[in-house]
């Protein structure tokens, strides 16, 4: 598979379901049209309240004008990266992601122009930077330590680009290999935990008992 051209792939296999039910948050997973696709990524803002200086896809949450996930997703990206909605060429959505607060999450797929260009929003977004998906597809993934007030935390992550993928960011990856490019990857993952707790791994990367 990882062989075909990838962005073949993905529009041959992803659609948008019929009933999708409105979530409390979208995410843009914009890919660039090109022999080696990219997923577009975003570091956030060190100064935020929520998921400061996380990896994460432009996106957020929904606004009572938003008529449908679509429209949050592209919303949110154009206010984070100034994406421009009619340079995404929409092909299809994720399963619904619950997020460590609670909030659903729905993941939207778009292509985008490999030369797109892009402005970071200053008081949401610290960078913005491109990530190879046959690059993250071959990763093999690294636990990665999160403190608590009393432990240690340790999730399945990868490391690409000099960032840090985890969480949320890291299960919508695993989504899109899957239902996307029909590739599994091994990693050890609760796809939907509801808290940290049910997500503790030791160092070597497995859940402890």
């Amino acid at each position: 598979m990882l062989d075909q051209e990838l962005t073949q792939v993905l529009q041959n296999r992803l659609r948008f379901g019929k009933r999708t039910h409105p979530a409390n948050a979208a995410v843009l997973v914009a890919i660039t049209q090109e022999k080696d696709p990219k997923i577009l990524l975003t570091r956030r803002s060190a100064y935020l309240s929520n998921h400061a200086g996380e990896v994460s896809f432009p996106g957020g949450k929904r606004d009572p004008n938003d008529t449908s996930n679509i429209v949050v997703a592209l919303r949110e990206a154009w206010e984070e990266t100034a994406l421009n909605p009619f340079d995404v060429q929409l092909i299809g959505d994720l399963p619904m992601e619950r997020a460590k607060s609670g909030m659903t999450v729905k993941p939207v797929v778009g292509l985008i122009p490999p030369d797109t260009n892009l402005i970071a929003q200053p008081t949401e977004i610290d960078r913005i930077f491109y990530a190879p998906i046959r690059k993250m597809m071959e990763a093999q993934p690294i636990p990665y330590e999160v403190r608590l007030a009393h432990q240690s935390v340790y999730f399945p992550s990868l490391r690409i680009e000099n960032e840090v993928i985890w969480g949320l960011t890291a299960r919508i990856l695993i989504s899109l290999f899957k239902y996307g490019l029909d590739y599994q990857k091994n990693w050890p993952f609760l796809l939907n935990p509801p808290t940290f707790s049910t997500k503790i791994f030791n160092k070597n990367g497995f859940k402890d008992d």
